[in-house]
């Protein structure tokens, strides 16, 4: 990597590029691509000189509406009585458009863990190595593991995690056991008897799987097309490799481990096929502000797509370099051919949104004034040309054993935090523009549509239409969906309680929304529809409890916080044919909803009778300034952007800057419309920095800020997302937080 300083420049064309930004593209980006530096730069330096006005524009734009939405709300305060008359003026503002009545993506060449298979996805913070690999090799887990380790078997009854004598509880491992039978025979059920208790597992000479069974006897699988492979010898294998709801499960076979030897067949695992996707994030879950931060979190996009990008961990005190999982490769069942899948998870890189600037770049605009490149630019630039490293590999190279990303030959590009259908189509044009300087087909990216902001919510058909050919996954996001609920609406009056949100009217027709009008575009077989979070890493009965309802809804993948998420919300997709699920929900007539959908939509969570007692007003408060504390302090001192934050409770959340965008904007709102008083919350804050104090002790990093509220960057962050909330663009907290951050690094 180059050590050239980031506060160095090199003057390329119109552009003032950062001098280590510079020579990482050139030295490390470039080489190996087929693109030269000079057709590169050109390229950028025509790109920003075109669409950065128009970038701006719209930024504009989002302020004219928010202005003219301010405007109705001060005159018409409280919730929406005329609804008709609420949608004429949005409609005549501009914020409402027409939606299209026929629309169909035409999106192609998308693998088939988007297109045509149903499961979990990953998000994780791309400047994080460790995670970044561990989500990439998530596509395979371990049931086993994932039961063990987890609340999702109770400790009652001497079935705790740890046993008597310390390590492994082998009462515990005959619980795990039998859920994973019993998954076996859902899964793959057989013609008679279970695979509880069975004592062998073997392929006879006709390609069928022989099952041994506990009370003597053999049976095969009701359906013999469901077994696809094996590793090891017929006769006895190590590996036996099952197909259900599109999904693989492998039944792990070695009677010489300690789990193999309690086992009557000798089984010591089953590994589902778990995230088929993950999104590595260049936005929400990580701190990025400058060109040193844009090189560390490029490189290692770079080494996940090249194959390169290792890490050195401790575990047991022995050291190993963990890097990316190969294919995996087993003998069909007739014994003569090869069966090969992929060893990891496809992967997304979700570039930012169309709002922040970066200093990485400077360029010199029409007027002769220098600006900072818009952000998302100069993602859309990076990230295509870094992904022309794994648009290059063939057939051949994955069968010498070096990764493959996309087998079909696609970039994934998640595109966040878009108003409405022209953001969209901004958006459209300059992965174009950028696929032209590259050389590549027109539609070889391929865009992912986070509906989490209003305007794109009420108007997602015509965003939809907006990058038709390129559609490859529209998802949910209750977060940042709800922030920009309470901004768009600040003026409205008081909103309702955090927790009650999500039991409002919008909540459910957004939910509704999103899936049918999605496959009304005609998303089946071809892309994906998402859902969000599950934010609790550490209460996975209660997901494997409640996160079935979104394949239930229709959503062919949903966000988990981990691997081990990822695993056991696999199950979830043996238990729910989505494609099905999806077949029921294509004959609703989504054009005739549209209306009640729009009206719930566009029902606004405020109270008319803010009555809250003084003692629920408070434990608002210290919820919101907790996790807001706890959250800024680690993003602004240690750069940290992602990670688990415990609540109130002392539950760890996952968090990033959606949960602190709905927080901020919630105290905002209260304090502009007189629920709470700026002394309430100053005193909030000053004693919850107390409790967030406590709950980092253990970090030797950590800056404590209690008794420190004049000299905490942190702490007056976290303050400014409050306090100045209202005049935030759109609610969001990038301007604040990356304003902090860069003080921190440079003092």
């Amino acid at each position: 990597m180059s050590t050239a300083s980031s506060t160095s420049r090199t003057s390329i064309h119109r552009l003032q590029v950062a001098t280590v930004l510079q020579q990482f593209i050139d030295d490390k980006v470039l080489p190996g691509t087929g693109v030269s530096a000079e057709t590169f730069w050109k390229g950028f330096d025509a790109i920003v000189a075109d669409l950065a006005p128009k970038n701006i524009a719209l930024l504009a734009e989002r302020d004219r509406l928010q202005t003219e939405l301010d405007t109705w709300h001060t005159a018409h305060p409280g919730p929406i009585t005329d609804m008709p008359a609420y949608k004429a003026f949005l409609e005549k503002i501009g914020y409402l458009v027409e939606s299209p009545k026929k629309v169909k993506i035409s999106t192609s060449n998308v693998d088939n863990e988007l297109s045509k298979q149903a499961g979990p996805q990953l998000v994780v913070p791309i400047t994080n190595a460790r995670y970044a690999l561990n989500a990439a090799n998530a596509r395979w887990g371990s049931l086993y593991d994932a039961l063990y380790g987890t609340d999702v078997l109770s400790e009652d009854k001497g079935c705790e995690k740890v046993g008597k004598k310390g390590g492994y509880n082998p009462k515990r491992g005959q619980k795990v056991i039998e859920y994973a039978r019993n998954v076996l025979d859902r899964t793959a059920p057989l013609k008679k008897g279970s695979h509880v208790g069975s004592t062998g597992y073997r392929i006879n000479k006709d390609g069928e799987l022989v099952v041994s069974l506990a009370e003597g006897g053999t049976s095969k699988l009701k359906d013999a097309a469901q077994l696809v492979g094996y590793q090891g010898e017929a006769k006895h294998p190590t590996s036996v490799l099952l197909a259900h709801n599109g999904l693989h499960l492998d039944l792990i076979i070695n009677a010489d481990t300690v789990i193999g030897k309690s086992d009557a067949a000798g089984v010591c695992d089953l590994v589902l096929e778990a995230a088929l996707s993950t999104i590595l994030d260049l936005e929400d879950s990580v701190a990025v502000v400058d060109a040193d931060d844009k090189v560390q979190a490029y490189g290692n996009w770079l080494g996940i797509l090249q194959g390169t990008l290792t890490e050195e961990l401790s575990k047991g005190g022995k050291t190993f370099t963990r890097g990316l999982n190969p294919d995996r490769v087993y003998t069909a069942p007739n014994g003569k051919k090869k069966v090969t899948l992929h060893g990891r998870s496809l992967m997304f890189v979700r570039n930012v949104g169309h709002l922040m600037t970066n200093p990485a770049i400077t360029y010199t605009d029409a007027l002769g004034q220098t600006r900072e490149i818009p952000e998302g630019i100069l993602d859309a630039m990076v990230t295509t040309t870094i992904a022309l490293h794994d648009l290059q590999r063939t057939p051949k190279d994955a069968a010498a054993g070096r990764v493959r990303n996309s087998r079909k030959g696609s970039v994934y590009i998640v595109k966040p935090k878009m108003h409405g259908p022209a953001e969209v189509a901004f958006a459209n044009e300059l992965f174009g523009r950028v696929e032209k300087v590259l050389g590549l087909a027109p539609s070889t990216v391929k865009l992912g549509i986070m509906d989490e902001e209003r305007r794109t919510s009420v108007n997602l058909k015509a965003c939809i239409a907006a990058a038709e050919s390129r559609v490859a996954f529209i998802n949910t996001g209750f977060l940042d969906r709800t922030g920009d609920e309470m901004h768009s609406a600040m003026q409205a009056g008081a909103m309702i309680r955090k927790g009650d949100m999500k039991t409002s009217a919008w909540i459910s027709s957004y939910e509704r929304n999103n899936v049918l009008v999605g496959l009304s575009c005609g998303l089946r077989g071809k892309a994906q529809i998402g859902k969000g979070m599950w934010a609790m890493p550490d209460l996975m009965k209660a997901m494997l409890e409640q996160k079935i309802a979104h394949p239930k809804a229709g959503a062919n993948t949903a966000w988990v916080p981990s691997p081990t998420g990822a695993t056991l919300h696999a199950l979830h997709y043996h238990q729910v044919l989505v494609a099905d699920v999806q077949k029921e929900l294509e004959k609703i007539n989504a054009n005739k909803e549209r209306d009640t959908l729009l009206n719930g939509l566009l029902t606004i969570p405020v109270t008319a009778t803010p009555h809250w007692t003084a003692a629920e007003k408070q434990q608002e408060l210290d919820n919101n300034a907790q996790g807001i504390l706890g959250y800024v302090v680690r993003w602004v001192d240690q750069g940290v952007g992602c990670s688990k934050v415990p609540d109130i409770h002392n539950i760890g959340l996952m968090e990033d800057r959606a949960t602190l965008r709905i927080s901020s904007q919630h105290m905002a709102n209260w304090l502009h419309h007189g629920v709470v008083t700026k002394e309430q919350i100053t005193e909030t804050f000053e004693r919850m920095a107390g409790v967030v104090d406590k709950q980092n002790a253990g970090d030797p990093l950590y800056q404590k800020m209690a008794g420190n509220f004049g000299t905490s960057m942190a702490y007056q962050a976290a303050c400014d997302l409050v306090f100045k909330g209202l005049v935030q663009p759109s609610g969001y907290t990038e301007p604040l937080l990356h304003a902090w951050r860069l003080k921190v690094k440079a003092s």
